[in-house]
């Protein structure tokens, strides 16, 4: 038990998470063998024009940082470009890496999100290309699956889930957070906190998701 008062649990290897090809890959964080130059290199490629980012960056602890290694900035984009209204487990001030154990339950949040585009928006429905990226995740993590609080499919239970998730992002026991999907029932989510426990970074398949406001997702896998 954590001091939450949840088990604590191992993720499994090969988590997958969707991000939008509409934002390319960077090499800011890839090319940096020091953290000495790391401030240099985000000003070259633009990451410092944003004082949220920056402002970022500093809340996390420089061992927390990754760099050096292959989608070293795919993981830091996660994040230095947090929800502007917050996420399920976290606040707007810094975000985290989200993924699913299995791709299916990834594109079904992604798809979710595109509906709440949808219904804010008022279009008639949207098409958008996703980049697939697999991980493994290092740590132990909070076990909130099972508890219907931390999943009711509406942003209501948004307050709670934020402030568990503050506790164990600056507390010591846990990495991140397993809960239930809202939107595929009986299948895990992930949400780490710790940049560097987000390991084995590999870009997977690239997939079209067209959403319309209800009904079927229709999902292609794209050509390499």
């Amino acid at each position: 038990m954590d001091a939450h008062g949840f088990p604590l649990v191992a993720a499994p290897e090969g988590t997958s998470r969707l991000v939008p090809s509409r934002f390319p890959p960077v090499s800011a964080f890839e090319r940096v063998a020091a953290v000495d130059d790391l401030e240099t290199v985000m000003e070259l490629e633009g990451w410092t024009n944003d004082r949220l980012t920056a402002h970022r960056l500093s809340m996390l602890d420089q061992s927390e940082w990754v760099y050096g290694r292959p989608n070293a900035s795919v993981v830091m984009a996660a994040f230095m470009h947090g929800s502007r209204t917050g996420m399920r487990f976290s606040g707007t001030d810094l975000g985290a890496w989200y993924c699913s154990t299995e791709l299916m339950t990834a594109v079904l949040e992604v798809a979710n999100g595109m509906r709440k585009e949808i219904a804010v928006s008022g279009v008639a429905r949207l098409t958008s290309e996703y980049r697939q990226y697999t991980a493994d995740l290092a740590g132990d993590y909070v076990d909130v699956s099972g508890d219907p609080s931390f999943s009711d499919p509406s942003e209501a239970t948004y307050p709670k889930g934020q402030a568990l998730g503050h506790a164990v992002r600056f507390g010591e026991d846990a990495s991140g957070i397993r809960y239930d999907s809202a939107r595929r029932k009986g299948h895990d989510n992930w949400v780490c906190y710790r940049p560097t426990h987000v390991r084995n970074v590999t870009q997977a398949d690239h997939f079209e998701i067209d959403v319309p406001p209800t009904g079927k997702v229709v999902v292609r896998k794209l050509s390499d």
